[in-house]
């Protein structure tokens, strides 16, 4: 009997659930203990960037490993920013709305793009923009985004438990901050666009499928 691939036990899959392992222990020391959710949170986003790389590598790309790198990228995020809203009581609104961005603006992007693969209706394709071509279409830049904005937050998290090493008798974890914050504006930016475009997709869905459905109830 021809035997069935296993995707759950796919090499980026594998990594995948490592990430996960990782960011719940980071979840668990973040109020208490800087250095071990640090590292455990540094390594699992850096993990990121390594099961692409399998999936291409071993042709072992799937819908599955998809949803669950996106999956594991909110929560991992999200996880975070809820620790910042806890140590930074006063800036909590701004930690809510990013949250609410990272999740919803990426979910109704995947499900838009899900419904488009089904479909043959005309799209708008953020692609065919030069800027947003670059982004989708040189990973360096794609991860430069996400570690940008990734820094931003963790540097705002440590520098609630200390100034870090100093250059030249600056915090380098405030360098780091000043430095990103501008990288986690421009991607949060692209996220409200990816939301946008996304919902002008959804409803080019809907107005095809009630035309559909109005002409079979004519006939």
């Amino acid at each position: 009997m021809e035997s069935k691939e296993n995707i759950f036990l796919f090499v980026p899959n594998l990594i995948g659930y490592a990430r996960i392992v990782l960011a719940i222990v980071a979840f668990y020391f973040m109020p208490s203990n800087h250095i071990i959710a640090s590292w455990c949170y540094v390594i699992s986003a850096l993990l990121d960037a390594f099961d692409g790389h399998f999936a291409r590598k071993f042709n072992q790309g799937t819908k599955f490993g998809a949803m669950l790198d996106q999956l594991t990228d909110r929560c991992g995020t999200t996880g975070l920013l809820v620790t910042l809203a806890y140590l930074y009581p006063s800036y909590m609104f701004f930690f809510q709305i990013s949250i609410a961005i990272d999740i919803s603006c990426h979910w109704i992007y995947l499900h838009s793009t899900t419904l488009q693969g089904k479909t043959s209706h005309k799209f708008i394709d953020m692609s065919e923009n030069p800027i947003m071509h670059r982004y989708y279409s040189d990973r360096t830049v794609l991860f430069l985004m996400c570690a940008g904005n990734e820094a931003f937050f963790a540097s705002l998290y440590l520098l609630y438990f200390t100034e870090g090493p100093l250059l030249f008798g600056i915090s380098l974890l405030k360098v780091i901050l000043v430095v990103s914050c501008p990288v986690m504006l421009v991607k949060t930016g692209i996220s409200l666009l990816h939301g946008f475009v996304a919902s002008l997709n959804l409803a080019t869905i809907d107005v095809k499928e009630r035309e559909a459905a109005k002409a079979v109830k004519s006939e």
